[in-house]
């Protein structure tokens, strides 16, 4: 089984080259076997993990898996790789994910498991890939900021008796980043979202669980949390409710709420992102003060 971490690690010339010059990055199996609960075997059923990497070298790096949105039914590019590029440009490492989707099929717990995954990969692969496995964070937007939420309240310290070397790592992230997020599935939630992921008649028992607000511990990892009040798709006390969930438990966040922006508006911008939306600004302030980069 030791082989394959050796078959996720990428070639060294390759893992050199800077973001801006892999158009089209490689994308990484999280399961190069299969994944577990698959349907088939077709792109759809096949999650990955696609690497974006700074310029910089040196000292391992922070480093991000991000979750893009898409209503747990597609994924959008500009929450992907463009908050890729923009972590890359601030000294990080970026691993975009591509969870399986409700759209083909898949229910919970199928997103959860590619999400640990992908965390789980990233520590495993911590040293091939030069990141610090001590600063692994993970971000999403929308259904993908819930999928994240979930992650932050749903983790698991791993197996040291499984086989697979990966199952053996932490699945619990370091930080969490979260934008305009679902993150209820009661009266609060996004109604596509949540068909997408439980189906049509879920349990009660079911929806609770997966109500993230309502799942928050001490041990939840700090987050970084903003929304938007003129949010048509994805009210605000999504982010309000966790936030509270966050201050009764003692954990550190961050709470950003604006009142102009428009559901889905990632940073507003193509890259360079000399117009980003003043979140980013944020967050960078968030994450140099938490020290997760350096100032």
């Amino acid at each position: 089984m030791h082989r394959l971490i050796i078959s996720l690690c990428l070639s060294t010339a390759l893992l050199a080259l800077p973001a801006s010059a892999q158009s089209d990055p490689p994308a990484v199996k999280l399961w190069p076997e299969g994944a577990p609960g698959a349907l088939g075997t077709t792109d759809n059923d096949i999650p990955t993990l696609t690497p974006f990497l700074p310029n910089k070298t040196g000292s391992p790096l922070a480093a991000v898996v991000v979750c893009p949105g898409g209503g747990y039914g597609g994924l959008a590019p500009h929450e992907g790789k463009d908050y890729a590029l923009w972590l890359n440009a601030r000294g990080m490492a970026a691993y975009v994910l591509k969870y399986r989707l409700g759209s083909h099929g898949y229910r919970h717990p199928r997103m959860l498991e590619d999400a640990a995954r992908a965390v789980r990969m990233t520590r495993a692969n911590a040293s091939a890939w030069g990141v610090d496995p001590s600063r692994i964070g993970i971000m999403g937007s929308s259904a993908g900021g819930h999928l994240t939420s979930t992650l932050l309240t749903h983790f698991d310290a791993g197996n040291p008796a499984a086989a697979d070397p990966i199952d053996q790592k932490s699945s619990r992230p370091d930080f969490g980043i979260l934008c305009y997020a679902v993150i209820s599935m009661g009266p609060l939630t996004h109604q596509g979202s949540k068909n997408n992921l439980l189906g049509n008649d879920p349990s009660p028992d079911l929806v609770k669980l997966l109500s993230n607000e309502l799942q928050v511990t001490p041990q939840t990892p700090p987050t970084f949390l903003w929304h938007t009040v003129e949010d048509k798709a994805v009210k605000v006390e999504n982010a309000l409710e966790f936030a509270a969930a966050l201050r009764r438990n003692g954990v550190p966040f961050d709470l950003h709420i604006y009142q102009n922006g428009r559901h889905g508006i990632g940073l507003n911008d193509k890259p360079p992102f000399a117009q980003a939306h003043p979140w980013s600004k944020d967050l960078e302030f968030w994450l140099r003060e938490r020290k997760i980069i350096a100032n």
